[in-house]
């Protein structure tokens, strides 16, 4: 329980005092956004990399070296809120989540958030969908990574289980043909889900899959991208099941 006030003192102090930071940003952005950019990446990197020494976690990382120096698209499974600290502590390029839309109620968060390109999905809303999955798309022509979690929300279930895939996410791929970066995550989320509110230490396993080029499929497997994809991440969970 301590571990957890502390966590969330630290957030709110964040948010709090890089208010001015925010200004300055915006500042840096009107002259050079690449350079906004980057720096709110560092920032906001350093806040979560703080968090998680807080939770005490330990970090098996497999693959790293699979991401190539380009925009991707980033899939991953979906079963803690620390899956996106753990995972954007280490985005190396520029990179926006898909959340969804109602994380746009929390005003300085918000705005770090879009500051760090994430996008806010409306799953009640088709149009509006179609619309966030448009700007994910500009976004990858423009040289900024996006990850995305296609179960469409935390999985409740047990540890190696996965919610089906939603395919509307892997369109960003399809239609630039970025590389697909599967992010296999074991234990996530023992960090907290498990036994909320009590944030234990765990060891957690992460792998970076091979970039997986949409163009390069043959037509039914591209056809069937989300459940390939999705095969790719289960038989990974699966297999490092045991280094956990």
């Amino acid at each position: 329980m301590f571990r957890f006030i502390c966590i969330v003192v630290f957030v709110i102090l964040f948010l709090i005092l890089t208010i001015p930071v925010l200004c300055v940003e915006w500042i840096v952005g009107k002259f050079n956004p690449h350079a906004r950019d980057i720096s709110s990446l560092r920032i906001v990197q350093w806040a979560f990399r703080v968090i998680l020494k807080m939770t005490g976690v330990s970090t098996t990382v497999i693959g790293e070296e699979n991401v190539p120096d380009e925009a991707v698209l980033f899939i991953g499974n979906h079963r803690s809120y620390f899956d996106i600290l753990l995972t954007y502590s280490r985005c190396r390029r520029v990179t926006g989540y898909i959340a969804k839309k109602e994380m746009e109620r929390y005003l300085t968060l918000t705005t770090w958030m879009k500051r760090l390109h994430c996008l806010f999905l409306d799953r009640k809303d088709p149009k509006e969908g179609l619309k966030t999955i448009l700007q994910a798309i500009d976004d990858i022509k423009h040289g900024i990574s996006i990850c995305v979690f296609p179960e469409g929300t935390r999985n409740r279930g047990e540890e190696l289980s996965m919610l089906p895939f939603r395919d509307g996410a892997l369109k960003i791929a399809t239609k630039t043909g970025c590389p697909i970066i599967p992010i296999s995550m074991n234990n996530t989320a023992e960090i907290f889900e498990n036994h909320f509110p009590k944030i234990k230490k765990t060891h957690v396993v992460i792998e970076y899959g091979k970039p997986i080029y949409p163009n390069e499929l043959d037509k039914d497997t591209k056809r069937h991208i989300g459940d390939y994809v999705e095969n790719v991440i289960r038989e990974t969970i699966h297999r490092n099941a045991e280094l956990v």
